[in-house]
């Protein structure tokens, strides 16, 4: 996903006192309905002595600080962006046990609805035993996966490689997965964009721009929330490995036999996700909106054995 201008913000603790003593504070999956548009957006609250910090995912980019927010008896505001002429882009929500719900303004005018839940903590034991890796690409053709429009999809399998011919459509599998390890190898050319969803909702980054971005946006990052640890060499054209295992919110990475992400939590969905609805199981999607080129092959997927 390309970044616009945001800001890495590392991910914060958010402690039990401090829920019960603001209703607000805590991590949110939301849905907005904007006219026939329907998307998902995540709102972090952390309130420290009356001192609210407050994190915003919008439909697509890096989640960023916002910076005016404040309670006005039983509402939060919060100012999404200043905005042109009509006046700025606001939030205006309440907490009921917890359910969030509210509005968005342009000025006076209401643009959108907005409804949201407590996001799960999804704390769950690594798995003692996994299936053995299971293909999901076949090689051969395009069974398993659906394109999101089907007017502008460029994906085809060729040579046993799953290929984007030009940009387009995005591809999402059929099937749904919950905690899993998935292998997947990609050759992302010079100036190529794309990324891998997990669950849908977290997209691991596939990206080699003009310009290299930072650990929060770097090949194999978790876009946004969780940084790579070390910034490896870049090799456009090139085969390269991504074996992630992803298990509640924990999420470890390792490109190339070389960890980059080791056990971190991902606070919430990241920009581009399909849905917010977090506790539920959640397909793989890839990105193909943003440049042509992009290859990938051997996707393989193990799941926790029962």
């Amino acid at each position: 996903m390309k970044r616009p201008l945001t800001f890495a913000v590392a991910a914060l603790l958010l402690p039990a006192a401090l829920l019960a003593a603001n209703p607000f504070a805590g991590r949110w999956d939301i849905t907005v309905k904007a006219g026939n548009a329907t998307y998902p957006d995540w709102l972090e609250v952390v309130d420290t002595a009356g001192s609210l910090q407050v994190r915003y995912q919008p439909r697509g980019g890096s989640v960023r600080p916002l910076k005016d927010s404040k309670i006005d008896g039983d509402h939060l505001i919060l100012t999404l962006a200043a905005g042109g002429k009509q006046g700025p882009n606001i939030w205006d929500v309440t907490v009921k046990g917890d359910q969030l719900s509210g509005v968005q303004k342009t000025g006076t005018r209401e643009t959108a609805q907005l409804s949201g839940v407590r996001a799960p903590k999804l704390d769950r034991k690594m798995p003692k035993k996994w299936t053995k890796p299971e293909a999901i690409f076949n090689g051969k053709d395009l069974t398993g996966w659906e394109p999101d429009n089907p007017a502008i999809n460029h994906w085809v399998a060729k040579d046993n490689e799953l290929v984007n011919e030009a940009h387009g459509a995005n591809l999402r599998s059929t099937r749904k997965f919950e905690d899993f390890k998935l292998h997947i190898e990609l050759n992302c050319p010079m100036e190529g964009n794309s990324g891998v969803y997990l669950r849908g909702r977290y997209e691991m980054q596939v990206e080699y721009e003009k310009t290299p971005e930072d650990a929060y946006h770097s090949m194999g990052s978790i876009y946004g929330m969780v940084p790579v640890s070390q910034v490896l060499p870049r090799t456009p054209g090139q085969w390269e490995s991504f074996d992630v295992t992803f298990v509640g919110r924990r999420v470890t990475v390792v490109r190339n036999g070389v960890k980059i992400i080791d056990n971190q939590e991902i606070a919430g969905i990241t920009g581009g996700a399909i849905d917010a609805n977090e506790g539920e199981p959640g397909v793989f999607y890839i990105q193909g909106d943003h440049t042509g080129g992009m290859k990938y092959r051997n996707i393989t997927i193990s799941v926790p054995k029962k």
